[in-house]
C-alpha cells in the first residue's frame, strides 16, 4: 500500500505551509491597515498589508474580476497534478517530494485566499532604500518559490539519469 501512495506522506509539509500562511495573513489583516508599512530593517525590509487580485507580480490585477476564477481554476488544476505526481514518486525521490509539497502548500494557501476573500493577502515587502521595491508577497509565495527552485535543481541532479551535466 505504501508504494501506491508514493510520497503522499509529505503532505504534512503542505499542511504546515497552509497553516503558517493563513495564520500570518490573519495576523496582518487583524493588525495592519491596508498599505500600512512598518520597517523591520530600514531601507531594506518591511511588513505591510496589500491585496493582490491578480497573479504573480499583480499580473491582470486591474481587470474586472474574471481573473479571480481563472487563477482559482488554474490553482485547482495545478494542485491536482501535484498530488498525482507525488503519488507516483519512488522511494528515493524525497527531494522532489519536498519540492512538490512546498509548491502544493503555497498554491493551496493562495487558492483559499482567492476563492474565499477574492484576493491574495501579501505582507512581506523587500526594497532598497525606497528606490527599488519587489512586489509584496507572503508565506505561500515563498514556499512556491523555494519549491520551484528545488524542482529546477532536481533537473540537474546527475542521479536522475545516471549522466553528469557537462559544460
Amino acid at each position: 500500500m505504501t508504494a501506491r501512495l508514493g510520497k503522499l506522506s509529505w503532505l504534512w509539509l503542505s499542511i504546515l505551509v497552509i497553516a503558517l500562511d493563513q495564520a500570518t495573513k490573519y495576523y496582518f489583516e487583524a493588525n495592519f491597515s491596508l498599505y500600512q508599512k512598518v520597517d523591520v530593517i530600514p531601507d531594506y525590509f518591511a511588513w505591510t498589508l496589500a491585496y493582490n487580485t491578480g497573479a504573480a507580480f499583480s499580473f491582470l490585477a486591474d481587470h474586472s474580476g474574471w481573473q479571480r476564477w481563472l487563477f482559482a481554476l488554474i490553482g485547482v488544476g495545478v494542485s491536482a497534478v501535484l498530488v498525482v505526481w507525488m503519488m507516483r514518486l519512488k522511494t528515493g525521490e524525497t527531494w522532489l517530494a519536498v519540492a512538490l509539497a512546498l509548491v502544493l502548500g503555497g498554491a493551496l494557501g493562495n487558492l483559499y485566499d482567492r476563492i474565499v476573500l477574492g484576493h491574495v493577502v501579501d505582507f512581506i515587502l523587500v526594497h532598497w532604500q525606497h528606490r527599488w521595491y519587489f512586489p509584496a508577497f507572503n508565506i505561500a509565495d515563498s514556499a512556491i518559490t523555494i519549491g520551484a527552485v528545488m524542482l529546477a535543481l532536481d533537473m540537474f541532479r546527475s542521479s536522475k539519469t545516471g549522466e553528469t551535466v557537462n559544460d
